[in-house]
């Protein structure tokens, strides 16, 4: 549950960013933001959910 907070606020900022920044427009956000709605309630939501896990998982343990 931590996890997906996390990854929502960091992706939330980064959209933010893009939209003040880079010139992504409002409209094109909510499209996105619609799309992740949609894709979570098909059949392939478990494996991106699972590639999620694992890229954290990879990345919790790099060490600098």
């Amino acid at each position: 549950m931590i996890l997906n907070i996390s990854g929502v606020v960091l992706l939330g900022t980064i959209v933010f960013l893009f939209c003040r920044n880079h010139g992504l427009k409002s409209s094109h956000a909510t499209v996105c933001g619609l799309f992740g709605f949609f894709l979570s309630s098909t059949a392939i939501a478990p494996s991106i959910k699972a590639g999620g896990q694992s890229l954290a998982g990879l990345l919790s343990g790099l060490n600098f």
